[in-house]
């Protein structure tokens, strides 16, 4: 994985996803476990009678500290450092890596637990650390099921979601000795011995580390807290245990104030793990003594945020909270797996957010707007109300035309990417039609003289959008054409055409 979360060596969507719909086993353990994870969010969002109301009240709170984020970034500093803490600022993912391999090196320890962290999978840090003879052991049940494997994580909340029980049994069998404690002799497929088997061999390195590494999903400008939800408790244990927390935290992570994270801390459950409220919630504001770790190092991690921002329909993804709901209800997402998007952000929000942290200049990062049908499914269940098909289209736009951008804080103009010409020449041609009225008819009512002789595929370019769909039948006369025939459909006996078919 490169520095800016891009899987080395990953084709465009469609090829990918081509791949990965071939796979029958695969496509069987995705349907599985997103129509179970969706039912039981189904269920416990209805239990609320002001569900929308918490979703708007996210939405407005995500959008006003996103206005104004340099002012809460600011705030957020002093009450960190008040705290005992130190922040420290990364513009883009090589001086995060440097920044947190700088600080682990300066406690003279070569190994560190984490808790799961998007944020640095983004920035590719367990590969920096490697490269300064550093481990990391991932503590998250499904992510150590991912680091065993020398795989990839394919969802934000479940990231071994592409794999069942048997090949989990399978890879701890084989790997766990190869990491420390080995498998159990006898492991089965059984979830309970699984769980007990990953349980025993984290157990020694939680008590042996020295450092530990997370996320955050939220971080609490008034107080400097900053929070972690989880499932099992690891969580808790690397953020209490080591002597030194660092910890690596995406800028739009900010919320203003206490009263803003209640709202949070209701709808992020319900929506990822469809639970009233998570396990465990973990919550540190500086150092103490006596208690927890003995320093605290926040960084936090712009990578292509700003650029986002600036955008005045893209910023919208910024308001994400990470629950992957929009996975669980995505029809694209559900055949095609995570690994098809080459990023550590898959799905819908994965498709609006990496092209626009790591830009469109990439054949991946140009096809990701296009991996969806624009069925308005992962609008419906977004908790903060991110207009995902309003950004794909936009991205689409930016794509298929170019046109102004802001890369690495500079505004630039980017040039159209390859392939797109014959769109381009289409919808010059159809703002030309749609521009003279006079041509436009005419040309409806040819295509409706000769709708018997029409391809059912269509050809060049057109081959790859009708390989997979019907096209749709001509009418027999065009719309306007029967409108004035019949005085709006008032006195509509049919075309003769009509007439005929229906007999």
């Amino acid at each position: 994985m490169s520095g800016q979360g891009t899987f080395v060596g990953m084709p465009a969507f469609p090829e990918a996803a081509r791949e990965a719909v071939a796979d029958e086993r695969l496509r069987g353990n995705l349907r599985h476990a997103t129509h179970t994870i969706r039912a039981k969010r189904a269920a416990a969002v209805a239990e609320l009678a002001d569900w929308a109301e918490l979703r708007e009240a996210g939405r407005r709170i995500k959008d006003h500290t996103l206005r104004h984020l340099d002012h809460y970034l600011l705030r957020l500093e002093e009450a960190v450092t008040a705290a005992g803490g130190t922040v420290h600022w990364a513009a883009d993912a090589a001086e995060a890596n440097r920044i947190v391999t700088g600080l682990v090196k300066a406690t003279g320890e070569s190994e560190v637990v984490k808790v799961k962290s998007m944020a640095t999978q983004e920035i590719g840090l367990n590969e920096a650390l490697e490269a300064e003879g550093i481990r990391a052991y991932e503590t998250d049940l499904a992510e150590l099921i991912v680091q065993l494997g020398d795989d990839r994580p394919s969802h934000i909340l479940v990231p071994a979601i592409h794999r069942n029980r048997g090949e989990i049994r399978d890879v701890f069998r084989s790997e766990m000795k190869e990491w420390g404690r080995p498998a159990p002799e006898g492991l089965t497929d059984s979830p309970a011995e699984l769980a007990e088997a990953a349980r025993l061999h984290l157990r020694e390195k939680f008590l042996r580390a020295k450092v530990g590494i997370s996320g955050a999903n939220f971080m609490v400008a008034e107080t400097g807290t900053l929070v972690v939800v989880e499932s099992e408790g690891n969580g808790r244990m690397c953020l209490t245990l080591p002597e030194t927390l660092i910890s690596v935290v995406g800028i739009e992570k900010t919320i203003p104030t206490w009263r803003d994270l209640k709202v949070f801390l209701q709808t992020l459950p319900r929506s990822s793990t469809a639970e009233r409220m998570n396990p465990y919630t973990s919550l540190w504001t500086g150092t103490s003594d006596g208690d927890g770790p003995r320093a605290f190092h926040l960084v936090l991690l712009d990578n292509g945020r700003t650029d986002t921002l600036a955008d005045d329909v893209g910023r919208q993804a910024l308001r994400c909270i990470r629950c992957s709901a929009c996975l669980n209800v995505c029809p694209v997402y559900e055949r095609a797996g995570g690994h098809a998007y080459g990023s550590v952000y898959p799905g819908p929000i994965g498709a609006i957010l990496s092209p626009q942290l790591r830009g469109t200049a990439s054949e991946i990062d140009a096809s990701l707007p296009y991996a969806s049908t624009l069925c308005g499914a992962c609008y419906e269940v977004c908790p903060v109300a991110i207009d995902i098909p309003e950004v794909l289209v936009h991205l689409r736009e930016r794509v298929a035309q170019g046109g102004p951008a802001t890369r690495a804080g500079n505004k630039v103009v980017l040039r159209p990417a390859k392939g797109h010409a014959a769109e381009r020449a289409a919808m010059r041609a159809a703002r030309w039609a749609f521009g003279r009225p006079g041509v436009l008819r005419t040309g409806q009512r040819l295509a409706a003289r000769t709708r018997w002789l029409h391809p059912r595929t269509l050809p060049g370019p057109g081959r790859a959008w009708s390989a997979t769909r019907d096209l749709p039948p001509v009418p027999a006369e065009p719309f306007r054409d029967w409108w004035e025939r019949t005085n709006g459909g008032r006195n509509d006996g049919g075309t003769p055409q009509d007439r005929e078919e229906t007999r």
